[in-house]
This record gives C-alpha cells, structure tokens and sequence, in this order.
C-alpha cells in the first residue's frame, strides 16, 4: 500500500482516484472545485478543497510523507505547470504530471515531472492499432518501439505446443500468457499446447510482431 497525493479531480483524476481506491492505496484528493471533490469521495481516504498553486497550502499537506504526486490537472496548463515545480520544490518523491500536448509534456519535464501521462495520445494510439486489425484484441504501448498485444493464433498453430512454435527463436517474441474465454493461463512452458478459441499476450518489437501475426 502507498500514500498518494492525487491533484485534479476531474474525469480524469477521478477515474484514478476509483482505481487507485480498487489497489488499496491511501489517497489524499485535492482540487480547487468543491463539486469534484465532493464526486470523488466515495473513492478517497482524505480531500481538501485548495489552490494546489499556492505554496502555503500545498505544503501544508506533507508533500514529503507521499509516495507519488499525481498531477491530473487537465484544463489549466499553467496551474499545472506551477503545481508540478512546487511540488518538487516541496520535496516530492515522485512526480507524475498529465499532458494534454507534446509542448507541455517537454514544460512539465523540464519543471519538476518525473514521469507525464499523456491519455489523450496513448488512447489514440491504442484505438488507431485495436480497431484497424482484425487480429488484435489488446494492445499497451512500453515505449516506441515495443508493446504487449494480445493477438488471434493463427489456425495452424492450434494443438501445438509452445517449443514447436518456437517464436522467441524465429521473431525474438515473447508469449507471456494464453486467455481463453477471458481466463489467463500465466503458466506457459515449452510443452503448453495452442487450445482452439485462445488469444495469445506476446511482447516484443512493434515490427517483429506485426511481421509474426501479419497485422
């Protein structure tokens, strides 16, 4: 379990707010709006209703008795922008700022962030790769180069096992998981066999895989 400080409580800061609230964490909620603090109770272990831009305040929440600073400010930059310098001025661990643009994740960066969430891109990317494939199901992003999908098996691969596959050799993929009817199958061996119906969570470079599934 981790203390978390979690300013914005928009839809955004909410949603992580129900999450980290599911994770079992403390969280501590702020935002300057009164309605969304209210909304994100339920979800929280503290609220306050304050101007994260305002030193006095922000200190007075203990920035240093925090494991992670969530930042999730989304319609005021420059709010942001001075929130995430505080914080890290205040002593913060870790910073972890949301962008809306790639100008402001590089501000962000260079102001005190540790780490920036940029829903908007990561979700567009993940739709424009979902929903132009028929073979992929899921998709997460690592970096640029290299993701985790869950994909379709092609036919000729179901009653196989895992070695005679060989794809680790043959395309430098990794299988990590095998899901049939939504239950995962963690425990992959050389011997585990392609069951008909399963979707496959392989790693690797967006190449090597898009090459392997022909997506």
């Amino acid at each position: 379990m981790k203390s978390v400080l979690l300013i914005g409580l928009g839809r955004f800061g909410r949603h992580i707010a129900m999450n980290l609230n599911e994770l079992g964490h403390q969280i501590m909620a702020v935002d300057i709006r009164e309605d969304r603090v209210d909304k994100a109770l339920p979800y929280v272990t503290n609220a306050q209703i304050g101007n994260s831009t305002n030193e006095e305040f922000l200190s007075s929440l203990g920035i240093r008795n925090f494991d992670v600073c969530f930042v999730a400010i989304g319609d005021n930059f420059q709010s942001s922008l001075e929130t995430t310098s505080l914080l890290k001025e205040l002593g913060a661990k870790l910073v972890v700022s949301r962008a809306a643009r790639d100008v402001h994740a590089k501000f962000l960066l260079r102001n005190g962030a540790d780490e920036i969430v940029y829903p908007e891109k990561q979700l567009a990317s993940w739709t424009a790769i979902r929903y132009t494939s028929d073979h992929i199901f899921d998709y997460m992003e690592l970096d640029k180069d290299y993701a985790v999908f869950e994909v379709s098996i092609p036919e000729s691969w179901v009653g196989r096992s895992i070695g005679q596959l060989d794809i680790r050799k043959k395309y430098n993929i990794n299988i990590m998981a095998l899901k049939n009817h939504g239950e995962l199958n963690l425990n992959i061996t050389s011997d585990t066999c392609i069951a008909p119906g399963e979707t496959m969570l392989v790693l690797g470079n967006n190449v090597d895989i898009h090459k392997c599934f022909h997506i």
